[in-house]
């Protein structure tokens, strides 16, 4: 997990720790919805055949249909492709954990060195409460979170398909 500091207990916690992105579930999340897309383009080709079939009118051809079909199942599993490649080759990122008495946790991106330096001068501005600490977050890096584990406990609160407390 790496360095982690919580000296009061019922004040806060800093620590610093390694992101990764949620391989497993995007493969996963590719697999499903590659077979679900082949699945509507077996049925929309298997029900075009039987409607050619029984119309037996020389103008009727659903072959363009059944081509256009196929053309938007094959773009369908590029972008299936591209986004599970996109998370396969993200970088993992170190974070700066910091979590107060409440249930929120915040999350700081950064190089190693600054991390454990912001992780002491936490636990040191918790422990003494006359110690004044002060750091600007420039910006965040992560560009979707939903694709990475975080670990530990987290209260989710709000969001599509939010379930109310996760556990790593």
């Amino acid at each position: 997990m790496g360095l982690r500091s919580g000296p009061v207990p019922s004040q806060g916690d800093a620590w610093k720790r390694t992101d990764h992105s949620n391989r497993s579930k995007s493969v996963v999340a590719f697999a499903q919805r590659s077979a679900l897309t082949l699945l509507a383009a077996l049925a929309f080709t298997v029900f075009g055949t039987i409607a050619g079939f029984l119309a037996r009118a020389a103008d009727t051809n659903f072959d363009g249909s059944i081509r256009f079909v196929w053309i938007v199942t094959g773009v369908a599993l590029l972008y299936c492709f591209a986004d599970m490649m996109a998370v396969l080759t993200a970088a993992a990122h170190f974070v700066l954990a910091v979590e107060s008495n409440g249930q929120s946790t915040a999350l700081v991106t950064g190089p190693t060195g600054r991390l454990n330096q912001l992780v002491h001068q936490i636990a040191y501005a918790i422990e003494n409460p006359d110690t004044e600490l002060r750091v600007q977050v420039q910006r965040l890096t992560i560009s979707n979170p939903s694709h990475y584990y975080f670990g530990d406990t987290v209260n989710m609160y709000g969001g599509r398909g939010n379930s109310g407390v996760t556990h790593g």
